[in-house]
């Protein structure tokens, strides 16, 4: 029981600490938010495996890397030159369309690696590739030569309005008075909707609208 409250209590713990060092702790980490990733998960395992260990000693190094990360990043931001040599800089890999092969040996990138990398970017032929640059998170971003890009509405000279993502007005049952608000539209609306398709708010699974009103129904499946 003990284990399991001391579990509990470090994984909140983490999670409020990753929630206040910021987004990019989840997404794609550099070097310095990787190391305290690290750091932070080895101390919260210490306590929970030795029981005589009070968790104090899990909860200030925590707190402490998480204060450390966050000032170091409000440094990064005032002094360009101190991010620099906390993140590096983005590497080209190939540059209108011819690969740096020194830029490879740098990164210590073999053939297999950038054409493994470029696969995971849909692309099958080096050839395709005008830009590639290895980001300081480690990963490749690529231009196309315009010939292979995608099709978009610009290139074809096509007229339209842009349009707002659907935002979830019903999630498995229950309403979302955020969602309304934002789209402008009210509880109403929503009633008058869902009777029209024959339907009662418990009856819904997901039901997404826009601000134009234009929604999307998905019914529950089994009993309510």
């Amino acid at each position: 029981m003990v284990v399991l409250i001391r579990t509990i209590l470090l994984y909140l713990l983490i999670i409020c600490t990753l929630r206040l060092m910021g987004k990019r702790q989840l997404n794609e980490l550099q070097p310095s938010e990787l190391v305290s990733t690290i750091l932070i998960s080895n101390i919260a395992s210490i306590p929970i495996e030795d029981q005589n260990i009070s968790m104090l000693m899990a909860i200030i190094p925590i707190l402490a890397i998480a204060c450390v990360e966050i000032f170091l990043s409000v440094i990064a931001l005032r002094f360009p030159a101190f991010r620099l040599a906390m993140t590096g800089r983005p590497i080209i890999l190939i540059r209108e369309g011819e690969l740096d092969q020194d830029a490879l040996k740098q990164l210590r990138f073999t053939i297999d690696d950038l054409m493994e990398t470029l696969r995971d970017k849909d692309v099958f032929d080096i050839r395709e590739v005008y830009y590639a640059i290895v980001e300081t998170s480690g990963q490749l971003n690529v231009l196309k030569y315009f010939d292979y890009q995608n099709v978009t509405p610009k290139m074809l000279q096509l007229s339209g309005t842009q349009s707002d993502p659907p935002l979830v007005v019903i999630g498995d049952g229950k309403l979302n008075p955020k969602a309304l608000s934002l789209l402008s539209l009210g509880e109403e609306w929503v009633l008058s909707t869902l009777r029209e398709n024959g339907l009662s708010q418990k009856e819904v699974f997901l039901m997404t609208a826009n601000h134009r009103g234009v929604c999307s129904l998905i019914q529950k499946k089994g009993k309510v």
